[in-house]
């Protein structure tokens, strides 16, 4: 159903029009903007249009300033948004026990393959480390790292968990000191410039033979954003959305040894050639829009997953 966002000063807009059409009231700058999707049932069209102004004024700071600048804006941008934005729906799922679990075990479901007792694993960009406590019962040590503090109120950490806030480009850990890096989600929020520092400091940590494993928004498929529903592309926290055969490229570059993708099907990961994914992604390319971009959403539901190798 096509969801329309309109704001008239003085104005009373009905509910649903005689056409069906629902209308939404959102303070935009005096113009009709199309909402692209139909608000969650939990969030107002508001909320969703504070949440992206919110976003997008600070990806817009991140775009256009140097490494040092974005250091300064990473230790400080989640504070500032959930700040502004108290409806953000990663505060709410920290009180939904059920929901935590559900997603901790989808996760572990890819990641315990690759997890023996005594392993040194690292969790880039853990948020609430609600998963990186979770890996603690299968793992000899786990270091949750990330650029700010998001950890929260939180009784009982496990005694074999450490957290640690870093700048995005020194991290206090040995070379080759980790079997296993995970991701979840990270790469999308780094600025296109640091993603090919990021593969390397993980390489670094690795020891030979360790694994990198994370998962990314497949960029054909979005925005995945909270621009989602007002735009056709990232302009939140999503600061780029990949795909395989971008960072087949960026792996290659950063020194990694191999690659393997894991295609998820309802919640199950299956091993898949890159290289493979990456001729789908060329051949739909060459297709008209509309169609490349439908076809794409349903072989690419699950975002991009990779297992890169040192």
């Amino acid at each position: 159903m096509a969801v329309w966002v309109s704001w008239c000063a003085g104005m009373d807009w009905p509910d649903i029009d005689a056409a069906g059409v629902m209308l939404l009231e959102a303070r935009w700058k005096g113009y009709l903007l199309k909402l692209r999707l139909e608000p969650p049932p939990d969030r107002t069209a508001e909320q969703l249009e504070n949440h992206f102004e919110v976003e997008r004024a600070i990806a817009a700071r991140l775009m256009r300033a140097n490494r040092r600048e974005r250091a300064g804006i990473y230790r400080s941008m989640y504070d500032e948004l959930f700040t502004k934005v108290p409806d953000h729906p990663r505060l709410r799922r920290r009180d939904d026990s059920a929901k935590t679990a559900a997603v901790n075990r989808e996760q572990l479901e890819l990641l315990g393959r690759f997890i023996r007792p005594g392993f040194v694993v690292v969790e880039f960009g853990p948020g609430d480390c609600r998963f990186s406590f979770e890996l603690c019962k299968h793992a000899g040590f786990v270091y949750g790292i990330d650029i700010s503090d998001q950890i929260g109120t939180f009784e009982g950490v496990p005694d074999n968990f450490q957290h640690i806030v870093y700048d995005g480009s020194r991290l206090p850990l040995a070379e080759r000191s980790a079997e296993v890096v995970y991701s979840d989600q990270l790469i999308e929020h780094l600025h296109p410039e640091d993603a090919s520092r990021h593969f390397g400091l993980v390489r670094e940590i690795l020891r030979d033979g360790g694994v990198y494993v994370f998962r990314t928004p497949h960029g054909l498929t979005g925005p995945h954003d909270v621009s989602k529903y007002f735009t056709d592309s990232p302009q939140g926290f999503h600061l780029k959305e990949w795909t395989y055969t971008e960072l087949a490229a960026v792996l290659r570059g950063s020194g990694y040894r191999t690659w393997r993708a894991f295609y998820g099907v309802k919640g199950r990961h299956f091993v898949m050639p890159v290289w493979y994914l990456s001729l789908i992604e060329r051949l739909l390319g060459s297709c008209p829009g509309d169609l490349a971009r439908r076809v794409t959403r349903l072989l690419f539901r699950g975002g991009v997953c990779i297992a890169a190798y040192r």
